[in-house]
């Protein structure tokens, strides 16, 4: 005779009431909102103190997440009433960096915001140029490289951008933890990016990710998000494999096409992130497509199951 099997226990919609012997209902940490507003109403915003992996194919959209991130966020800083506008209707425990620390190793901070401005609207790098510390380590990075010294030479400190510390290290890798170490509290950190450090000659990856586990334990106590910007495909897939393991989340971006379609799309999916997976809807666990536009920066447009 056949045993029937039990049925499979489903959770029910809406919040469970929780009985009193159990006491209080668990706090939902706080979260910052990424600025792109239908990921934020699925996911709820991302923890604070979050260490995130933004890692992309060659234009995918994983920089432009990032840059669409700081600036809306700074647009809601310079006016919060304006936040349905920047940051859409949905609200919740949100926590709102106080401004934006831009580390890159290879750029400085007057060709980022000249890309910013070729590629969105004025107003997102008027808002970057009001909020943005940033740390050009390029003096560090190309160290004892064939690079000219003139090459990566900074301004005078008189009419230097950089925020005011201490002499940068001349190694790369110590150079980039005390700049996020000065501009890390209450920030959205933008480190861009790893990709140049695993392809630099002289940087042992072991010490790298050594750097990203300690930043993601430190980062708890700054609040505030960090984003690491990677390139995919560029190191071997162990050791991409390795820095997902090293941070509290993955955002993975993509190029993909479809049989009924002429035209390539970009494409976001969750790759890894435990707090923001369980509050998407299953239906919805999926990629996230995305357009890149002048006016709204990155934004999602519809959801496919994989």
């Amino acid at each position: 005779m056949a045993i029937d099997a039990p049925r499979p226990w489903i959770a029910p919609i809406g919040r469970p009431a929780y009985p009193a012997a159990a006491g209080p209902a668990p706090v939902v940490p706080d979260r910052v909102p990424t600025g792109v507003p239908d990921f934020d109403h699925l996911s709820g915003g991302l923890p604070l103190g979050s260490v995130v992996l933004l890692a992309g194919e060659a234009g995918a959209g994983h920089q432009e997440f990032a840059l669409t991130s700081a600036a809306q966020l700074m647009l809601h800083q310079d006016d919060p009433a304006m936040h349905p506008f920047h940051l859409g209707t949905t609200r919740g425990d949100y926590v709102y960096p106080k401004g934006v620390a831009y580390v890159s190793l290879t750029r400085s901070k007057a060709q980022v915001l000249r890309e910013v401005d070729g590629a969105f609207d004025e107003d997102y790098g008027k808002v970057l140029a009001r909020h943005l510390t940033f740390h050009d380590l390029s003096p560090s990075y190309f160290a004892d490289s064939v690079v000219p010294p003139s090459w990566s030479a900074l301004e005078s400190p008189l009419l230097s951008t950089m925020a005011a510390g201490p002499r940068r290290s001349s190694n790369a890798l110590g150079a980039l933890a005390e700049a996020v170490e000065a501009s890390g509290p209450d920030q959205l950190v933008i480190v861009d990016s790893l990709t140049d450090l695993l392809v630099r000659r002289g940087v042992d990856p072991e010490e790298m990710l050594t750097l990203v586990k300690g930043l993601r334990r430190k980062a708890k106590s700054w609040g505030g998000l960090v984003y690491l910007l990677l390139s995919r495909g560029v190191v071997p897939a162990a050791s991409e494999q390795a820095l997902y393991d090293s941070v509290d989340g993955v955002l993975s971006f993509m190029w993909t096409a479809s049989p009924l379609h002429s035209h390539r799309q970009r494409s976001m999916l969750i790759e890894k992130f435990m707090p923001v997976l369980s509050r998407v809807p299953p239906e919805h666990q999926g990629r996230f497509v995305i357009r890149i536009s002048n006016v709204s920066g990155l934004v999602t447009t519809q959801y496919e199951r994989v």
